[in-house]
C-alpha cells in the first residue's frame, strides 16, 4: 500500500518510479538515434515511434543486474516516443531577438516538471515586462546567430547521453568543438592552450607546459589546472601577462542623441570624450541586467563592453529601447585584441607605440597606433592590476600579437587564460556577471550602487526602485570571506551557516594564488555584517570555517592599478 520511491541510477542512465500498481523504468541510452532532424512533421502529435529494443538492450541488461526483481516481472507496456532538445537540453523561452512581439516556448522536454515554470515566466514577461527571477538558463537569447543545425545535432546527442551523468563545475564538453575561433587559435594551441568555450567561441582556460596534461580533468576539487593557473597569476603580478579580449560583448553606439540615450539606458555616469566609466544597467524593477564599461570615443560615438555570452540578451534590450537619433551595432566579433596586465604592462605598451603612454590616466581611452595596427587603448583591467585593454580589427590581431609578444619577452611576459583571470579578480573581490551580478539581484545588494549616478537629472530605467533601496537598504549584502578550505574551493550556491542556521549562500569563489587563500563571495544578512564575522561555509558536505574580509588582498590602496 506504500508508494515506491523515485529512483535515479546515474550509472545505469535510468530512472525508476511507480506507475499505478506497477513500475515504470526509463532509459537515456548511449546508442540514441536522432529523429526528425529536419523538422517534426506537422501531422505528428501525440504519436509514438515504432519499438526499438536493440538500442536499449545494454541498458535493460544493466537494469536487470541493478534491480533483479525486474527480470522476473513481466513487461506490460512499452512507450517509445521522441524528446525535443535544445543544444544544452534546456527550454527555449522568451522574446526572440530581432523580432518584435514574437515569442518562443520550445524545447520543453519535460512538460510536467518544466511546463509550470515556463508558463509562469511567459505570463510575467508578457504582462509585466520581465520575469520575477533570473531565467537566463532557458532564455532563447542565450544562443546567437552563430548556431546552426550542424552544431545543434551533435550537442543534442551529447546532452542526451550525459543526461544522468554528474556535471562538474570545470567540465568542458567536447561535441561540436571547435566551432568558432579567433585568429589566435592556432598560435595559442601551439603554446599549450587548454580550451574552454563561451557562446560557441573557443576561449583559452590556461596554458599547459612540459608534461602537464592538455585536458583538465573534471572535478569538484582543485583540478590539474591548479599549478598552471598559479604560474600564470605569478607572471601577471610579478611582471606582465597577456590575454585575449575576444570574449567581451562589444557594441558601438553612435548618433546625435547617443549620449542622452545612454544616460537613460544606463544607471551610471556617461563619460566625457577620452574617458570610460563603469555602470550597471537596470530593469524597470531595478534588477541588474548588465554591468557595462562605457568608453567615450567622441561626443557622439561610444563603445560598450560587457559579457560576451549575454550579447543577444543585451542587444535585444537595446533594440527594444532604441530611439530616433541613435544607432547601435553589435561589434562583438568585429573588434578583438588583447589585454596586458602587471607592473611592466606600461613598459610593454610604450615599447610598441610612439605616443607617450605615461600620460594615460586610469580610465583613459585613446586611439593609438600600436606597432603597425590602429587600436583603441583603455587604461583598465579586470585583473585589478596596472593594465591596458587594446582593441583592434580581427584582421590585424596577429600583427598586434607579434609586436606585443616581442616587446614583452625581455620583460617576462606570459600568456594567461580565464582560470588565472578568475583567480586574479578575487584579490580585489571583483564580481562576475551571472555570479555576483544577475537579474536575481539589485545594485544595492551587490555594491554596484556605488556606480549609480543619482545626481544626474535623468529618469534612467530602474531609478525608482534604486532610489527606494537607497533610502531603505536591502536586507542582504554581498560580502567576501577567507575560507579555511581543504582541497576544494567554493564554486557557487554553497550554504553559509551562522550559529547553526543557513543565513546566506555563495555566489562564486576560488583560490587566490597571489594571496594563497581560498576566497568566497556570497550574500549574508546586512545586519550581521561586522568586522571579524565568523561563519561556516558548507563545501562538499564539510563545514569549513570562514571569516569576513573587507581589505583587498592585493594593491589595497589602488596605487598600482590607478598609478
Amino acid at each position: 500500500d506504500g508508494e515506491h520511491p523515485h529512483v535515479m541510477d546515474p550509472a545505469g542512465e535510468s530512472y525508476l518510479r511507480q506507475e499505478g500498481r506497477g513500475l515504470c523504468i526509463g532509459f537515456y541510452e548511449q546508442t540514441c538515434r536522432p529523429w526528425a532532424v529536419d523538422g517534426t512533421p506537422w501531422s505528428f502529435g501525440q504519436d509514438l515511434l515504432q519499438d526499438d529494443f536493440d538500442k536499449i538492450e545494454d541498458s535493460i541488461s544493466f537494469a536487470y543486474r541493478r534491480f533483479p526483481d525486474l527480470e522476473r516481472a513481466g513487461v506490460k507496456n512499452v512507450i517509445h516516443g521522441p524528446f525535443t532538445f535544445a543544444p544544452d537540453g534546456n527550454p527555449l523561452v522568451g522574446p526572440v531577438p530581432g523580432m518584435r512581439n514574437y515569442w518562443s516556448a520550445c524545447g520543453v522536454m519535460a512538460g510536467f516538471s518544466q511546463g509550470g515554470g515556463v508558463g509562469l515566466t511567459l505570463a510575467q514577461w508578457m504582462i509585466e515586462g520581465e520575469p520575477e527571477r533570473d531565467v537566463m538558463a532557458m532564455d532563447v537569447a542565450r544562443f546567437g546567430d552563430w548556431i546552426t543545425p550542424g552544431y545543434t545535432l551533435p550537442k543534442v546527442i551529447e546532452n542526451y547521453q550525459k543526461r544522468f551523468s554528474v556535471s562538474y563545475p570545470n567540465e568542458e564538453l567536447p561535441a561540436a568543438r571547435p566551432h568558432r575561433t579567433t585568429p589566435m587559435y592556432e598560435i595559442f594551441s601551439d603554446m599549450g592552450a587548454v580550451w574552454g568555450q563561451q557562446y560557441g567561441l573557443e576561449v583559452a582556460n590556461y596554458f599547459a607546459q612540459g608534461d602537464e596534461p592538455s585536458f583538465e580533468t573534471p572535478s569538484f576539487r582543485r583540478s590539474d589546472a591548479f599549478g598552471a593557473t598559479a604560474r600564470e597569476v605569478k607572471g601577471v603580478r610579478n611582471a606582465v601577462g597577456i590575454n585575449e579580449l575576444q570574449n567581451f560583448g562589444k557594441y558601438l553606439v553612435t548618433g546625435p542623441k547617443a549620449r542622452a540615450w545612454l544616460d537613460r539606458i544606463m544607471a551610471g555616469r556617461v563619460p566625457q570624450p577620452g574617458r570610460l566609466s563603469l555602470t550597471p544597467m537596470l530593469s524597470e524593477r531595478g534588477k541588474l541586467i548588465g554591468d557595462f564599461t562605457i568608453s567615450c570615443l567622441s561626443e557622439d560615438c561610444f563603445q560598450l563592453t560587457a559579457s560576451y555570452g549575454s550579447q543577444a540578451y543585451h542587444y535585444r534590450w537595446f533594440l527594444s529601447h532604441l530611439e530616433d537619433g541613435v544607432k547601435i551595432d553589435n561589434i562583438s566579433d568585429r573588434r578583438t585584441g588583447f589585454q596586458i596586465a602587471g607592473p611592466k604592462a606600461r613598459d610593454v605598451l610604450q615599447a610598441c607605440t610612439r605616443q607617450d603612454v605615461s600620460e594615460m590616466k586610469f580610465l583613459d581611452v585613446r586611439e593609438m597606433t600600436v606597432g603597425q595596427t590602429a587600436c583603441i587603448v583603455q587604461r583598465v583591467s579586470y585583473t585589478g592590476d596596472l593594465g591596458f585593454e587594446i582593441y583592434c580589427d580581427p584582421m590585424d590581431q596577429r600583427a598586434l600579437w607579434r609586436v606585443l609578444w616581442t616587446a614583452g619577452q625581455p620583460l617576462g611576459m606570459v600568456p594567461f587564460g580565464m582560470r588565472a583571470m578568475m583567480s586574479l579578480r578575487l584579490d580585489k573581490y571583483f564580481g562576475s556577471w551571472m555570479a555576483e551580478f544577475s537579474p536575481d539581484y539589485t545594485a544595492a545588494e551587490t555594491g554596484l550602487d556605488r556606480f549609480i549616478n543619482f545626481k544626474k537629472n535623468v529618469d534612467f530605467i530602474g531609478r525608482g526602485p534604486a532610489e527606494a533601496e537607497r533610502a531603505s537598504p536591502p536586507a542582504r549584502m554581498l560580502a567576501a570571506f577567507d575560507v579555511d578550505a581543504a582541497d576544494a574551493d567554493v564554486h557557487g550556491y554553497e550554504p553559509i551557516w551562522l550559529e547553526g542556521e543557513v543565513v546566506g549562500f555563495c555566489t562564486s569563489g576560488g583560490y587566490s594564488h597571489y594571496a594563497e587563500k581560498s576566497i568566497a563571495q556570497g550574500f549574508v544578512p546586512r545586519a550581521r555584517l561586522a568586522e571579524g564575522l565568523a561563519v561556516e561555509i558548507e563545501i562538499l558536505g564539510q563545514m569549513r570555517p570562514a571569516r569576513l574580509i573587507t581589505t583587498p588582498l592585493f594593491d589595497a590602496d589602488g596605487a598600482r592599478m590607478r598609478g
